[in-house]
């Protein structure tokens, strides 16, 4: 019998998604929590395992189409048993549902699933010689008159991306890194090495969809127009920034700070070869202090609760961490941030900042968070009026830090300078409280010490 799959809610209420690639052709022949497709929210990509064993049928959206939750997604053609309309026979083991953000328990099997061949329209199969691959590799390329079965690269969504955008094909670079992950390093590689040959022979010629021209024409051949359609994390930031611009009133009050001390301690703790897999550095110092400075300034760790006519007051810190990926900006969350350590809290930021650079941060780890940090001084800023994520009263930028002469002492002295711009809710929080909590978080970076004397 035919079953349709149709998209489940992937997280906190999200209300579409748009298909980034299918794993899968009709035809294909599928196993329970085999990954069917990737797709992207507005939050993060998720991979969609198949809830039914059997043979798929029919693909009812096409990659970079955006579908409603609850539309259909993919139709297989499955015993009535899988379908769930037959009963169970007696002593049978029940069977595994699709391990899915809020859809399913895990599959009982354990262990890593073997991943399957794909079936690619177009493709002959892949045997690459050395030789041809090194000498010719636009010549080693798959002529496009076979239909067969090939594996699919090892690689993460934004490494496929970039390849898609420089014309690369992941299976020959897949061929020269042997039997592991594809990073961007080896697509750029390959493509600079296999040069504007393959790049013209493999990009995706450019359609009226994607540009608009007019008369005087562009620089170098291009169009003067290029059009990007509005979708995913991009469009969910729009929305949330605008959302928040004109709802939240907006108070920044900016502080340089002589972070000579923090630098001199942080220099200290490189030198530790205990904590050299650790990689302190001065945003980890800053989320310390933020948590510690936050007890003392209940307001920048509330929530405006209009619809209930309330100020809730968080007795915890889920510290937003803003990171800037190829699909935009995202804040990834630092649970129960106040009870890590130091050291705890440079863990947890590197690997946020790995996580979302891979493009796997889950819905659930940008959801709900108390307080965030940006930290622009990576980009070479020193200030700027940071925008408050939808539900928070307070973020704070970090900007660079720079060694310019500064009174210090009653002297003149070259010193580690560095600018914080805090913006917070001025329904939640007055002027004075800002002033306080930024000065709290300045005296903490002045003098690591201060810690000490908090909590």
């Amino acid at each position: 019998m035919i079953a349709d799959f149709h998209l489940p809610d992937l997280g906190e209420g999200l209300t579409e998604a748009e298909v980034v690639q299918w794993l899968v052709a009709p035809g294909d022949a599928v196993t329970l929590n085999q990954t069917l497709a990737e797709v992207e929210t507005a939050k993060a990509i998720v991979e969609l395992p198949s809830p039914y064993e059997g043979t798929v049928s029919t693909l009812h959206a096409q990659a970079g189409e955006t579908i409603a939750v609850g539309s259909p997604l993919i139709a297989f053609l499955v015993e009535e048993e899988d379908a769930g309309t037959g009963e169970d026979p007696a002593g049978t083991e029940e069977k595994a549902q699709p391990n899915l953000v809020g859809y399913g328990a895990a599959p009982s099997s354990a262990g890593r699933p073997a991943r399957r061949a794909r079936r690619t329209a177009g493709r002959p199969p892949v045997t690459i010689d050395a030789a041809v691959l090194e000498a010719a590799p636009h010549d080693a390329a798959p002529s496009a008159a076979v239909d067969t079965v090939v594996e699919r690269p090892r690689s993460t969504p934004p490494v496929r991306a970039h390849a898609k955008r420089l014309g690369v094909d992941l299976v020959l670079v897949a061929a020269e890194v042997g039997d592991r992950v594809v990073t961007r390093d080896d697509v750029d590689a390959y493509a600079e090495r296999v040069g504007s040959r393959a790049l013209k022979s493999t990009a995706a010629p450019v359609t009226t969809s994607e540009v608009s021209l007019d008369s005087r024409g562009g620089a170098n051949g291009q169009a003067r127009e290029t059009r990007i359609p509005i979708r995913g994390v991009r469009k969910h930031t729009a929305a949330a920034m605008v959302e928040s611009a004109f709802t939240a009133p907006h108070v920044t009050v900016f502080h340089t700070v002589d972070v000579t001390a923090t630098m001199d301690l942080l220099a200290s703790l490189r030198e530790d070869k205990s904590l050299a897999a650790h990689r302190i550095g001065p945003l980890a110092v800053v989320a310390k202090a933020v948590c510690l400075a936050l007890d003392a300034a209940p307001g920048l760790n509330s929530q405006w609760d209009q619809a209930a006519g309330e100020i809730i007051q968080h007795n915890y810190v889920d510290l937003g961490v803003a990171a800037a990926t190829e699909r935009g900006l995202i804040v990834p969350l630092i649970r129960d941030a106040e009870r890590l350590s130091l050291v705890g809290l440079a863990d947890a930021i590197r690997s946020l900042a790995e996580t979302a650079r891979a493009g796997k941060t889950s819905p659930a780890e940008l959801t709900g968070g108390t307080f965030s940090i940006s930290n622009i001084g990576v980009f070479g800023v020193d200030a700027g009026t940071p925008i408050l994520p939808p539900g928070q009263s307070g973020i704070l930028a970090v900007g660079a830090v720079r060694r310019q002469p500064w009174e210090f002492r009653g002297e003149v002295a070259l010193r580690h300078l560095m600018t914080l711009s805090l913006s917070f809710d001025h329904r939640l929080v007055d002027g004075a409280e800002g002033a306080r909590f930024l000065k709290s978080v300045a005296n903490i970076l002045e003098e690591p010490g201060r810690a000490m004397l908090l909590r």
